[in-house]
């Protein structure tokens, strides 16, 4: 009941507020569902691009609960429940992976958003990972930073619990009862200090850099937490 009461204000305060109603009601949601948010780092500078290892749906409510921010999500998160509103109405950017043709059109409007002072995150392992598993740093979205001369900052996403992944078969419904099963669960996003890209740096070497920066070869889950 919490939790659709959240989801409820926030059809109508997004609109509104946008950004500030999103950071309102992303913490909103992790609080309905009993989840602790815990942020280590420097605080990302407006105009950053932001770097993440992808666990699960939970990691854009953290982030957006965290730091105003345009994401770059799979356009199959635009008719998830709740999730998919608030990520478009907070000016989400959708990419089409089975569309290749249309991804310098999405780094085009990465950069322009760079540009314009406004921070964008993505998760550029392309799927989620559960517990060490890791997936390599997809280099495309990292040629918006080099072209916008923007900061990379590179974040690690870590929960308390492996319940919190959503891979494989499971549907957003019964990771969203499951989340919400769990007693005492802590997300942890770890900043790294930011990666400043010469102009006409290697994308591909950029997102190798951030990916060891952010210690994301060998993560594994806190199960005492």
């Amino acid at each position: 009941m919490a939790l659709l009461g959240v989801l409820l204000s926030a059809l109508v305060l997004v609109p509104l507020l946008r950004h500030a109603a999103a950071r309102m009601i992303s913490r909103g949601i992790l609080a309905a569902l009993g989840v602790k948010l815990v942020w280590r780092g420097p605080a990302p500078r407006p105009g950053s691009l932001l770097v993440a290892n992808h666990v699960s749906w939970l990691d854009v409510v953290a982030l957006l609960a965290v730091t105003p921010v345009r994401l770059v999500a799979k356009h199959d998160v635009r008719a998830w429940p709740a999730v998919g509103a608030l990520a478009a109405r907070t000016g989400s950017i959708f990419v089409d992976r089975t569309r290749p043709k249309r991804l310098p059109a999405t780094v085009a409007e990465v950069t322009a958003a760079l540009r314009a002072g406004r921070s964008v995150a993505v998760f550029p392992e392309g799927t989620t990972f559960c517990g060490a598993e890791r997936g390599r740093f997809r280099p495309a979205v990292f040629q918006a930073a080099v072209d916008a001369g923007a900061p990379v900052v590179p974040i690690a996403i870590r929960y308390g619990s492996p319940q919190a992944s959503f891979v494989g078969d499971d549907t957003l419904w019964s990771s969203v009862r499951r989340v919400a099963g769990l007693r005492g669960l802590t997300v942890t996003l770890v900043g790294s200090p930011a990666l400043r890209p010469e102009p006409g740096a290697d994308r591909r070497a950029l997102a190798r850099a951030a990916q060891a920066s952010a210690g994301l070869r060998s993560i594994t889950f806190d199960l005492a937490a």
